[in-house]
């Protein structure tokens, strides 16, 4: 039986061995990343691969460090985490990889009934990260935006199907996780919103509106949409949008 690996790459690169860490050299690192975020399931050119790893290296010196870092890779049991041929590279199939797992479910989260699901505070772990938030690599930056607002999108939908199950304390850890990401997202901030109104906490709706209000008009001299203007309005009894920004 194959050894249980897994790739870690929501938060700072891991990868685990049967449960144990295993401390890889930055351009292996690269290397797995790479072929996981890029190339997912599919197989992978050695030159293209070679090209974006070693950008400013000749072709001949990039895929020679190619072959060398391959060699070097682990190897649990004698299995392969790469496996290639003359001209192509890809991941084992054995290989578990969280971004491929968060993805899964915040799909699972847009089109399944929410009563098929399993329970939502799950998803709060599964979601807490980007992918790689601290790497600089020219490929990864597109595939990092992708997945953030997939993650968002989640995070807000975990935190809606968490309220309407009256677990409030962990939808507002969801919805909260969402603001924290991006402060001027207005959708993560109406999440927050609609847990403290479901909860009766008229007064922290009305905080939170107020310092996303102020938020917005600080940064992009902006004033916020009418539907969440129209989510708070009835706590004051008249239009919230009458009121003039500081």
């Amino acid at each position: 039986m194959f050894p249980s690996s897994r790739l870690g790459l929501l938060g700072e690169f891991n990868l685990s061995l049967e449960g144990e860490r295993q401390d890889l050299w930055l351009t292996a690192q690269r290397l797995l990343a790479l072929l996981a975020v890029v190339h997912r399931t599919k197989r992978a050119r050695r030159a293209t691969v070679a090209e974006r790893l070693w950008p400013d290296a000749p072709p001949g010196r990039a895929g020679s460090s190619l072959r060398s870092v391959l060699w070097r890779l682990p190897r649990p049991r004698g299995r392969a985490l790469v496996i290639g041929n003359a001209t192509e590279v890809w991941l084992s199939t054995d290989l578990k990889v969280d971004l491929w797992e968060a993805e899964e479910h915040a799909q699972l989260l847009r089109t399944t009934d929410p009563q098929a699901l399993p329970d939502h505070r799950a998803d709060l772990a599964l979601f807490r990260d980007d992918l790689l938030p601290e790497w600089e690599e020219s490929w990864l930056v597109a595939e990092r935006e992708a997945y953030r607002q997939k993650r968002l999108h989640a995070l807000e939908r975990t935190a809606g199907l968490l309220c309407e199950r009256g677990l409030y304390t962990d939808a507002l850890d969801a919805g909260l996780g969402a603001v924290q990401s991006e402060p001027l997202r207005e959708t993560a901030h109406r999440s927050v919103i609609a847990v403290h109104l479901a909860e009766g906490n008229h007064a922290e709706a009305l905080r939170q509106y107020d310092g996303y209000r102020r938020l917005l008009a600080d940064e992009l001299g902006l004033r916020p949409s009418a539907g969440i203007r129209t989510l708070i309005a009835p706590l004051l009894g008249r239009p919230v949008d009458l009121r003039s920004p500081d």
